[in-house]
């Protein structure tokens, strides 16, 4: 027979003893021990208390009773009370339990119940069914006691602690104990938790050892910077850090071979990557440099001469000219590089007569219209395309010249040169003492070259030939939109006579002066004349030796020079390049200011409107 410890009721069976006591004493009997709260389980009640007596609980310093409806006495405690009642306990407690003499076995923890466990394992306190045990520390010894119906104050007269409460459990299980504290429990679960719960601690406490070597004493320390000694005071510190560093310094000495091959070896590295560096730099600068030469004919390539016969090559393997007509040509070609002459294959003449009847015609909106002298055009040919426009509009200028009285003595042969004979002739005007820069630019070499000529080439032949020249340099726009107004106002200065008497000035005016050189950008033209519209607005006549024979032809044409002319007239919208410069012919020279020409042309420099 097996007999309730609390009640005295017998029951046959463990089982049966063990459902008793959760019906009779565990769930169904509970009361709150601080208000009129029960009939609830035992972990509803543990919540209640920690939540609507929070106060009650810090001012309590004992166990707390919860009082069943049959009379017994329940312990019920949270883990504060649990945590103070540890406290409060010391090793050797006299303190007696409400039942008589005290009986100081081990505590046994049983498997039926478990409370909460506090915030270290020595405080710890487990409660398995009817039977408690609490551990105050590794050296505290437990205790068991019977509960009884009288056993309801837990505080003997007389004393303010309260009294150690151990509960007997009947089991004799495998006891398991602790190796860090004085717990015993018959669960091998139960220590490996609470074990767990020591070595968390222990880390903490670990973690913080440093910091608490550092400062618990209040004393200062200070840490090595190489191998994290720590010392008192500063000057210790820094004597022990010097013996670092005298130390390093002995044992680096013998890698000072081996710092100097490596600082050898990168300046040998830097060395070969600037050279490289230079060796790239001067191939491409090569590079650019032919590819200036080539774009402006100084390639060594041959001059006019040799491309015109790789032209009618070219076209005799395609079947566009047969073998005779290039013999043919070719005896020409060379008949006229004798004779300096050109052969008039790309020359339209009378362009500007034909403009002159147009005008006296067709001008319903036209004002005024004034003319060069006669001047014909030449147009670029198959030796000298992509790069003899300076040298055509020279032969234009010179076509004029011709024509004109006053400048007619100065032009020995009296015929227009050939592109090779200007080249010539430039050559020569360089030996003079013209333009010494622009020789060196040339290396006194234009012969059998295809180089580009500009208005200082047109105007150190000039000068060389007795007759005056000017270049205006307008080097900058003048007008909305990249435009230049000032040059169309300059070129209407140089055809009109001022000198002239008449009010009213005939509509159309064919003037003897020479055509006007036009240079800008990779390009130049001829002007041979200005209109001037009813409005006001200007527009040069210009005739483009990059346009062929057979479109500057059609100009003689009644039919289609009206379509033609649009051609030759250009707006101050068509001219927007950021500079122009114009070289005007303006007299002849004597003697004396042919030298000083020759002389101020060792800096020359351009008049600069604006």
């Amino acid at each position: 027979m097996l007999t309730c410890d609390i009640c005295g009721k017998e029951v046959l069976l463990l089982e049966e003893m063990k459902t008793h006591l959760l019906l009779s004493h565990l769930e169904n009997a509970i009361k709150c021990p601080l208000c009129s709260l029960s009939g609830e389980s035992y972990d509803e009640l543990c919540f209640h208390i920690s939540s609507a007596h929070p106060e009650e609980q810090l001012t309590v310093q004992g166990p707390t009773d919860i009082i069943s409806s049959s009379g017994g006495t329940e312990t019920g405690r949270t883990d504060r009370e649990l945590s103070q009642t540890s406290q409060s306990c010391s090793a050797e407690d006299s303190c007696d339990t409400a039942g008589g003499g005290s009986n100081r076995d081990p505590g046994v923890i049983s498997d039926s119940r478990q409370l909460e466990l506090n915030s270290t394992p020595e405080s710890r306190c487990l409660s398995l069914g009817r039977t408690e045990l609490i551990t105050l520390g590794p050296e505290t010894r437990t205790e068991t006691i019977n509960y009884h119906k009288e056993d309801n104050d837990w505080f003997e007269s007389g004393h303010n602690k309260p009294k150690e409460k151990r509960l007997f459990s009947p089991r004799k299980d495998k006891l398991f104990s602790c190796p860090m504290c004085a717990l015993v429990c018959n669960s091998c679960f139960i220590l490996q938790e609470h074990v767990e719960l020591h070595l968390e601690e222990q880390h903490s406490v670990e973690g913080n050892c440093s910091a608490y070597r550092m400062y618990s004493s209040g004393e200062r320390r200070l840490e090595c910077p190489i191998c994290s000694v720590i010392y008192n005071d500063s000057f210790s510190l820094q004597e022990h850090v010097e013996l670092h560093l005298d130390h390093q310094a002995a044992s680096g000495s013998a890698t000072v071979g081996s710092l100097g091959s490596d600082l050898k070896l990168a300046t040998q590295l830097q060395q070969e990557e600037e050279q490289q560096w230079r060796h790239e730099a001067a191939q491409q600068e090569r590079e650019d440099f032919k590819k200036l030469q080539m774009q402006f004919g100084l390639d060594g390539k041959g001059g006019y001469r040799r491309q015109m016969e790789r032209t009618m090559e070219k076209a005799v393997a395609r079947g566009h000219m047969g073998a005779a007509e290039f013999h043919h040509r070719k005896a020409e070609m060379m008949e006229s590089l004798a004779s300096g002459v050109d052969d008039g294959r790309t020359r339209t003449m009378g362009v500007t007569r034909v403009l002159y009847e147009y005008y006296q015609t067709e001008s319903r909106d036209v004002a005024h219209v004034w003319l060069s002298a006669d001047t014909d055009h030449y147009s670029s040919s198959a030796g000298d395309k992509g790069w003899g426009c300076g040298y055509r509009n020279l032969q234009m200028l010179i076509s004029c010249l011709l024509r004109v009285d006053m400048y007619l003595p100065y032009l020995q042969e009296r015929v227009v040169p050939s592109i090779p004979q200007l080249q010539r002739m430039i050559e020569e005007a360089w030996r003079a003492g013209l333009d010494p820069q622009g020789a060196s630019h040339f290396n006194q070499k234009l012969q059998g070259t295809r180089a580009w000529i500009g208005a200082t080439e047109i105007y150190s032949l000039l000068i060389s030939l007795g007759i005056s020249a000017h270049i205006i340099d307008f080097h900058r726009p003048t007008g909305p939109r990249d435009t230049h107004p000032q040059l169309f106002d300059w070129v209407k200065q140089y055809y009109c006579d001022p000198s002239r008497s008449s009010r009213l000035p005939p509509s159309v005016i064919q003037t003897s002066l020479p055509p006007l050189y036009l240079q800008h950008e990779g390009h130049s033209r001829s002007i041979v004349g200005l209109e001037q519209k009813k409005n006001g607005s200007l527009c040069l006549l210009v005739l483009d030796p990059g346009s062929s024979s057979s479109d500057t032809s059609k100009l003689l044409n009644r039919d289609t020079i009206s379509r033609a002319i649009r051609h030759v007239r250009k707006f101050s919208g068509s001219l927007k390049h950021k500079q122009y410069q114009v070289v005007s012919v303006q007299g002849v020279l004597t003697a004396e200011e042919k030298q000083r020409s020759i002389f101020s042309s060792g800096t020359l420099r351009a008049e600069r409107i604006p």
